[in-house]
């Protein structure tokens, strides 16, 4: 069996909800991108034999129908298929039963019922409206297409809007338990191999998993698994988003992948790709959450010096990586990929490392704002400034791989306009390199 780490606060949030469910039915929807361990947790919370789940496929209603009926029959010993011939029938009948039998019903990938039948979410609205007042049943509607799950909960027109009682966004795993799971797995491991995990996983449960199962982590051994092992890293990048994006994924990924490759600003993505792409971005950073916008530190919210980034870590390695590479991947020619992969991997580790330092200075120290720096024409280019605005602190770092690497001196010469606007600050200026990881 496997370990089951970290989501204790998710966990003792749910067990909450279920307890609040023993006087009034509770909604709740989970969200997260795929793999990230939400129907893991989700298992690991309710109790089997007081839990029906739900498993939401693209198929035809009907059949889709008599696999939950099964399920019913399976937990609560009753046989409905003669009178429920659709998902109204069925969540009708579980809200009537419901009033005198406590159960959590899961209903997961419950975003592809837009898919099924768009007209299950009116039925909802109306069955749980009517008998929501005489139930007692604990309903976790969970999706991993964020962008439909926040529409279908959040969006004003929506029939299920208002209706959660409670909502949870599942996160990846933080640099503690990427830690923790590499000394269950490899207690030897080094610096390299933690920032190589943390750079490919990005701490998504179930990459941890693939990777931990395969023996995987180390470069090399990550680097094989991916390349020569079996295809899933290879498809992850597009079977996570293309049913996000749909019919319009040819340009989200050509914007990705310029992204990914440091083309971090519009202007940059533009010149190459020939087309405005300020919508695209805009629905990448507020619809789909993939991507944020970067301003330096201080900088006012509508200051047009900006940067993109990627949010995810395993997506901005698969656009740089492997997309932009597809060809050779088509071809098989995995060897050349490999070859570029360890080519650029120093230097790719290196703005991955920056990304390390900030997550843990952001989850071990008392701060309130924390982001980079650059002065026009990305002059004077500083890689974290972290602030605590109520006790007037200050941390401007410079991350390097190599400690030999750091200039103290040269980052106080580079830091003196941001000095200069941190008056009254108590600044310290840090040098991080791979030695301090831990």
């Amino acid at each position: 069996m496997r370990k089951f780490y970290n989501r204790e606060n998710e966990t003792a949030r749910l067990k909450e909800v279920e307890r609040r469910s023993h006087k009034s039915a509770q909604m709740t929807f989970v969200a997260g991108r795929r793999r990230v361990g939400k129907t893991t947790l989700l298992n690991n919370v309710f109790a089997r034999e007081h839990t029906l789940y739900f498993f939401v496929s693209k198929n035809n209603e009907a059949v889709l129908c008599q696999e939950f009926i099964e399920e019913i029959k399976n937990k609560l010993g009753t046989d409905i298929s003669l009178w429920a011939q659709n998902f109204a029938g069925v969540f009708s009948y579980l809200m009537d039963i419901s009033a005198r039998q406590r159960f959590t019903l899961i209903i997961d990938e419950f975003q592809e019922f837009y898919n099924v039948n768009p007209s299950i979410y009116s039925s909802m609205q109306n069955i749980w409206d009517t008998k929501k007042d005489q139930s007692k049943i604990n309903l976790i509607l969970c999706g991993s297409v964020y962008s439909m799950m926040t529409k279908i909960f959040l969006g004003a027109k929506e029939p299920l809007f208002g209706r959660a009682t409670s909502r949870m966004k599942i996160e990846r795993f933080g640099i503690k338990t990427i830690k923790e799971i590499l000394r269950d797995n490899y207690p030897q491991y080094t610096n390299e191999d933690l920032l190589t995990f943390y750079l490919v996983t990005g701490g998504v449960a179930k990459y941890t998993e693939r990777l931990a199962d395969a023996n995987a982590f180390t470069l090399k051994k990550i680097i094989n698994e991916i390349l020569y092992g079996d295809t899933f890293f290879l498809e992850e990048g597009r079977n996570t988003l293309i049913d996000e994006f749909g019919c319009d994924y040819g340009n989200y990924f050509a914007i990705l992948s310029l992204i990914a490759s440091s083309k971090t600003s519009r202007a940059e993505i533009e010149s190459i790709m020939h087309i405005g792409i300020g919508g695209f971005l805009e629905r990448l950073e507020n619809e789909y959450s993939l991507i944020a916008k970067i301003r330096p530190v201080l900088s006012k919210p509508a200051a047009k010096t900006v940067k993109f980034r990627i949010n995810d870590n395993f997506l901005n390695f698969w656009f740089r990586f492997i997309y932009k590479y597809r060809g050779s991947i088509e071809i098989k020619n995995y060897d050349y990929v490999k070859d570029i992969i360890l080519r650029d991997y120093k230097t790719y580790s290196g703005h991955v490392l920056e990304r390390y330092f900030m997550e843990k200075i952001a989850s071990e120290e008392n701060i309130s704002l924390i982001g980079t720096y650059w002065e026009k024409g990305n002059q004077n280019e500083i890689d974290i400034v972290a602030l605590n605005e109520d006790q007037k602190t200050a941390v401007i770092a410079e991350v390097k791989r190599s400690r030999t690497n750091i200039n103290l001196n040269a980052l106080k010469n580079k830091a003196a306009k941001l000095a200069a606007q941190l008056d009254g600050y108590n600044i310290e200026y840090r040098g991080l390199s791979m030695e301090d990881m831990g």
